[in-house]
């Protein structure tokens, strides 16, 4: 997905760095629902970003810390266009509401988190794909392949065969498919025995030295049977960022 592309697009009628915070809240947001990652991706910091936007289409203006109920309230009876002062509001608010009262940054014995991941990347979707129909200062064309990025299915990174997490991507490096694993992981740790059972396909030597490598480098941090933790910020930028790189 190209960033810049949304950028540009959305800077039809906002703010640019607006524009900027609304692009890369999204893309952090479908990062984690693409690997199955709780408590990273901000649905708050997101749902404020709309909110400045809505304020700066309605008053040519915005709060840098937006009430965002309140001013959610606001928006339904201003003179801005249905799509953006009803619907968008109140998407706006029920998924500000998934993040206020459902907590989705950790997890509990029947976990209702990563369905609720999921609500919020659509409802984030929705969102973008409006703003942009509302905002674009490009062709019909361009507009329409941008939403179309938007709306495209996530194709996932990870998945878990009965308790083992793989990465289903075919040519790719030990050390990129073991912090994309760690990653999918984060916060919690993962054993070495998680790792090799995961990384099977690999020889056990390879994902033992791997980890040794990446705690070298103190990209993580932990040991093979209490288990490994990104470490932030050094491994979890680097995990995100290959992360990036192999959605592209």
């Amino acid at each position: 997905m190209d960033r810049m592309a949304l950028v540009t697009g959305l800077s039809g009628r906002i703010d640019k760095s607006l524009a900027q915070d609304l692009v890369d809240d999204f893309l952090l947001i479908r990062q984690d629902a693409a690997t199955e990652t709780l408590g990273r991706g901000n649905a708050g910091k997101f749902i404020e970003s709309v909110v400045q936007v809505l304020q700066f289409l309605d008053t040519g203006k915005f709060d840098k810390k937006p009430t965002v109920d309140a001013i959610l309230l606001k928006i339904e009876s201003s003179a801005l266009d249905e799509g953006l002062r009803i619907i968008s509001a109140r998407f706006a608010r029920g998924v500000y509401a998934m993040r206020n009262k459902r907590n989705i940054a950790h997890k509990a014995s029947i976990d209702p988190s990563l369905y609720d991941l999921r609500y919020i990347f659509a409802s984030a979707q929705w969102l973008m794909a409006e703003l942009l129909r509302q905002c674009s200062g490009k062709s019909m064309d361009e507009t329409g392949a941008l939403i179309g990025a938007v709306q495209a299915p996530i194709g996932g990174l990870v998945e878990d065969f009965s308790g083992a997490r793989v990465v289903v991507k075919n040519v790719i490096s030990t050390r990129d498919e073991m912090l994309i694993l760690l990653h999918s992981h984060y916060p919690q740790r993962a054993t070495l025995a998680d790792l090799t059972a995961s990384m099977s396909r690999r020889k056990s030597l390879t994902v033992r030295n791997t980890a040794y490598t990446l705690w070298t480098k103190k990209f993580v941090h932990g040991d093979p049977r209490g288990g490994y933790v990104l470490t932030a910020p050094t491994g979890t930028d680097e995990a995100i960022r290959i992360v990036k790189a192999h959605m592209a």
